[in-house]
């Protein structure tokens, strides 16, 4: 288990794919001991709950999903936009989750997944394939 998914709380096995690109990661939109992010938009705050994602891609990843809540209120079309931002921006093969509840265990290529709130919704995203 990594430093960092210990001090988040996380369980994550230690088996590894055969690939060395992908990690696993398993998520759960239950409270759990989060890290703060300063919001730019003062109504929207940002919780980060795990990360394999270097600093200035989670950063965009939180400025994304600003854009998207501000843009749409579906969670199904809030994710599409997430998803198909970075598919754009840093090529495919990206996927978001948005919701409420849910649970989740993904395996991701290595560098490339955050799970955040964004006031209360999550937002899961990784990248894999």
């Amino acid at each position: 288990m990594s430093e960092e998914n210990r001090r988040s709380g996380l369980s994550v096995p230690a088996l590894r794919s055969s690939n060395d690109r992908k990690s696993p990661s398993s998520t759960s939109s239950a409270a759990s001991p989060a890290v703060t992010a300063a919001p730019a938009a003062p109504d929207l705050k940002i919780t980060l709950k795990s990360a394999d994602m270097k600093e200035e891609m989670r950063q965009e990843a939180f400025d994304c999903a600003r854009a998207a809540f501000d843009k749409h209120t579906v969670e199904k079309e809030i994710a599409e936009y997430i998803k198909k931002e970075f598919d754009k921006r840093h090529g495919p093969t990206w996927h978001c989750i948005v919701g409420k509840n849910f649970g989740s265990y993904v395996t991701h290529e290595t560098n490339f997944f955050v799970y955040f709130y964004i006031d209360s919704k999550a937002v899961l995203l990784f990248k894999s394939g």
